[in-house]
């Protein structure tokens, strides 16, 4: 007796300019005016969606820094509503291009009354309503394209363009980007991930319709400058297309990169941009594309899990210092006289007391994981920006023979340090609103990822 015939997988793709107008606030800095004055590079969402029988979902990748977890949840209801998508299926990650704006704030609050309204929380108004119907409209135009396809997964190594940001230091304590071959180095605090992942969905004997593009680094070539970038995300998504077909729509899905950067602090000769970052992924990617491999097996299936992560109590010495500041300074402390620069410590002191605020009043963080297999290939999505020992842990300990992981994923969690990171101390592990977990949530998330991509396969 025949077995039962396997459900068509089908995909259709879609892209939306989100490029900011002339003076709205860029992203990726803290307590610094960043209007911007140049559109370098375009900005886009590249929305692909997939259908099997009566699953389907959907993959957002949009060149932002960063988005709001209240405007992650206003895209998904709208694109569920104009497509019948589940929300829990849907998943939107930023690439982190620290040369575009936020979709909202992520400094502090909405709530807190410690900190100005406007540019200094983080977003800026003025972007937010059209770049979200845009990323909706995308999304409905690529359920509305969806044909039957056929998928190709394969790797490569690239270890050239990647590298830890974090050292430790001959006394002890971490650094987050030091001088570059500062003595007082003793060793690279942690790993890396030079995995660079290509998955392929075509509908026949012709280029892609769309591909997924994995890499892991942070994008920030253009910080602090009043210019957008795509960055290296952006450039090789050109490149790929260029290479392989103009119609194709490539997503880039940036891994945990919580501690990882284009940077190489060790060697006195580094100097490299992003142009040609990219264009070095868009060379492996070629490679990669000579030795695909096809996949088989389950068509599309997808599971979502929700950690109440607990969130550390703002140690009693910080919060006196924080609020013994704000009491003296209640207005921001500016640094120069155009008012274009605010203290960093006046910055936290606001998302310190605000931070502490929460905690009190909730106790834990709503995080999502979201898991989808494609057949032998495995994608999963999480929140903020675990450092990378996550990423690796879900791979090593995944059933899928292909693992792809996306970071800043349906909102905004704040950095994800490892134990013994956060012990060593530096930028990420700093106590505040984009780091505020308890030592052992990295472990809890990437523990919940295998044990969602088990159920999967």
């Amino acid at each position: 007796m025949a077995g039962k015939k396997r459900d068509t997988l089908r995909a259709g793709a879609a892209t939306a300019d989100i490029t900011p107008e002339l003076g709205i606030q860029l992203a990726g800095d803290i307590g610094r005016l960043r209007p911007v004055e140049e559109i370098r590079e375009k900005l886009y969402a590249r929305a692909l969606v997939l259908e099997s029988g009566k699953t389907r979902c959907c993959l957002v990748v949009m060149d932002l820094c960063v988005f709001a977890n209240n405007w992650s949840d206003e895209i998904r209801r709208r694109a569920s509503e104009r497509t019948g998508i589940p929300v829990e299926a849907i998943a939107l990650m930023a690439t982190q291009t620290h040369s575009a704006p936020s979709l909202g704030n992520n400094f502090i609050r909405d709530s807190c009354e410690l900190m100005p309204q406007g540019w200094l929380r983080g977003g800026d108004d003025r972007y937010n309503e059209p770049t979200v119907t845009a990323i909706v409209d995308a999304i409905a135009r690529a359920a509305a394209a969806c044909v039957p396809v056929s998928v190709s997964v394969g790797r490569a190594m690239d270890g050239r363009v990647a590298f830890n940001r974090r050292f430790v230091m001959r006394d002890g304590t971490a650094v987050c980007h030091p001088a570059s071959c500062d003595p007082r180095i003793l060793h690279v605090e942690g790993p890396t991930d030079p995995e660079v992942g290509v998955l392929t969905l075509s509908p026949g004997s012709g280029p892609p319709l769309a591909a997924l593009l994995h890499h892991t680094c942070h994008p920030c070539h253009g910080y602090p400058e009043r210019f957008t970038l795509a960055d290296w995300p952006g450039v090789w998504s050109d490149e790929f297309r260029q290479r392989h077909g103009q119609s194709i729509v490539p997503l880039v899905v940036n891994g945990c990169c919580g501690n990882i950067h284009h940077a190489q602090h060790v060697n006195p000769d580094y100097k490299r941009d992003h142009v040609q970052m990219a264009r070095m992924l868009a060379d492996t990617s070629d490679r990669v594309m000579k030795s695909m491999t096809a996949v088989t097996g389950t068509p599309l299936a997808f599971r979502r899990g929700v950690l109440k992560l607990p969130m550390r109590s703002v140690p009693a010495k910080e919060l006196a210092a924080a609020k013994k500041l704000i009491r003296k300074h209640p207005d921001p402390v500016w640094l120069d006289e155009e008012r274009t620069r605010v203290s960093w410590d006046w910055v936290y002191a606001v998302s310190t007391i605000d931070l502490d605020r929460w905690v009190r009043e909730e106790k834990t963080f709503d995080y999502e994981i979201q898991t989808f297999r494609i057949g032998d290939a495995a994608f999963v999505t999480v929140m903020g920006e675990p450092f990378v020992e996550c990423q690796l842990d879900i791979k090593l300990r995944s059933p899928a023979p292909f693992t792809f992981v996306g970071h800043m994923a349906n909102g905004y969690a704040g950095y994800i340090p490892t134990p013994g990171a956060i012990k060593r101390g530096g930028y990420e592990t700093r106590t505040s609103q984009w780091s505020k977990f308890r030592p052992e949530a990295l472990q809890q998330i990437s523990d919940r990822a295998v044990k969602l991509l088990r159920d999967l396969f």
